[in-house]
């Protein structure tokens, strides 16, 4: 009997020093992305230029670095809010943690250099080394051509400095420690040809991460095998849920009866003044999707990424409408 409670001891022990080990190792040695790059961005017109049609209306770092207005259809960024921060994702949204969208006017970046910017932005790792939880897509970002990334930088050096004092993001156990396995290296890319539609709208797609929205997840990871397919769930804080919808080409539950005019009108109608400038009756639905932002693309973006949703693999998924805004 004493053998057997000293092997047990001893198994205890062992198991006790591996599973320390292993926390001390993703504590202390992770994120391990590399250091940040020694660059420095070139502030052209064009860079600028450049940098604010994807910051508002591709990658979207507006949408959640500003103050959405719930009100209005979509909660576009209130004017005066652009890139402050501050925007809570929390329990209540199904995070497992309270994380805060940082301060991205010169007021809150100012202390970065633009090498550190470039790599929080395609890592997911700050100025001082440690993880963010992937909130912001930077997995997908990582994937872009760095000459994006680097007018998206140009163009946040010149928003209107604010000064906005916003709470340190705090993750839940066990997540405080995963947090650290979470940033990889970035796999960068190069700007595809816009003659090449299928290609170009896969880059954006990428870009915009429309995957993550819609695709179904299982506890905040995506199922594979149903890209695309829709009905992940968002819950507002106000406890109503909605899903997003299928954007597979399934003729039956998705985007497979689609023309290429329906696809782009539906942007459009969704961005024009009209939309911009009706407040929601309080009781009316209204939906995460910032169609407001999108809807200002490129015709000819939107034209490619209808080109490469059609080009995917199609996925039967009913997906219940939420209202009559069809999300």
């Amino acid at each position: 009997m004493n053998k057997i409670v000293k092997i047990l001891l001893w198994s205890i022990g062992i198991i006790a020093i591996i599973a320390i080990s292993a926390i001390s190792y993703i504590t202390l040695a992770l994120p391990n992305v590399g250091s940040a790059p020694d660059i420095k961005v070139d502030m052209t017109p064009e860079r600028i230029s450049r940098g604010e049609y994807l910051a508002n209306h591709v990658t979207v770092c507006i949408d959640c670095h500003s103050t959405r207005d719930w009100t209005k259809f979509s909660g576009p960024p209130k004017k005066g809010t652009f890139g402050m921060g501050g925007e809570k994702f929390d329990q209540s949204l199904g995070f497992p943690g309270k994380y805060y969208a940082r301060n991205i006017t010169p007021a809150g970046i100012s202390q970065y250099t633009d090498g550190e910017l470039f790599r929080l932005i395609t890592t997911g790792v700050n100025k001082q080394g440690k993880a963010l939880f992937p909130v912001m897509p930077f997995h997908y970002y990582g994937q872009m051509d760095q000459e994006d990334i680097k007018s998206i930088i140009a163009y946040i050096r010149t928003l209107q400095p604010i000064e906005n004092n916003i709470p340190q993001s705090e993750s839940d156990f066990p997540m405080n420690i995963i947090i650290n396995t979470i940033p990889h290296k970035p796999s960068f890319t190069k700007l595809p040809s816009k003659s090449d539609q299928v290609q170009y709208g896969k880059y954006l797609v990428n870009a915009a991460a429309c995957i993550e929205c819609h695709t179904p997840a299982d506890k905040g990871q995506l199922i594979p095998g149903k890209e695309f397919s829709g009905g992940r769930q968002f819950q507002f804080p106000n406890g109503l849920v909605i899903s997003s919808n299928n954007i597979t080409p399934d003729k039956e539950t998705g985007l497979g009866n689609w023309t290429e005019m329906m696809f782009v009108d539906l942007f459009k109608k969704r961005s024009d003044s009209t939309i911009l400038n009706t407040t929601l009756q309080k009781d009316e639905m209204n939906t995460i999707m910032p169609w407001t932002m999108y809807g200002k693309m490129n015709e000819e973006d939107l034209k490619a990424i209808y080109h490469y949703l059609q080009s995917i693999k199609p996925i039967k998924n009913f997906v219940a409408v939420n209202s009559n805004l069809k999300h």
